[in-house]
């Protein structure tokens, strides 16, 4: 690929000091899973009155998202998603994913 390509947001800048950012350069620092607070949730909006568990607040690259959402999942042994930093669990859930994201090592995680 060719190094114009990998330019992110810049068509052009004047800056002589200004480095463009790569695609590799984008990813967040990825917090311990000791240190990541968690937070566990119950929502009901515009899922036409069905409830899911949400957990938020997760730090760290899209594929442990993906990972811990399956975990979740699995375990419950229902439906949901992962992307965007949050997982949804179909249902209520919100105890039993607390005691799961505990014993994986999510000290800090909470229901509120």
């Amino acid at each position: 690929m060719n190094n114009w390509k990998k330019r992110l947001d810049i068509v052009y800048s004047t800056n002589p000091d200004y480095h463009y950012r790569q695609k590799d350069e984008e990813n967040e620092a990825i917090i311990p899973k000791e240190k990541q607070l968690l937070r566990i949730s119950l929502d009901k909006r515009n899922r036409k009155g069905k409830a899911v568990t949400l957990v938020t607040g997760f730090r760290g690259s899209d594929e442990d998202l993906q990972v811990l959402g399956k975990l979740l999942k699995t375990r419950c042994g229902v439906g949901g998603s992962a992307k965007d930093g949050e997982i949804i669990v179909q249902g209520d859930h919100r105890t039993k994913v607390l005691d799961i994201l505990q014993k994986e090592g999510y000290a800090k995680s909470r229901i509120i």
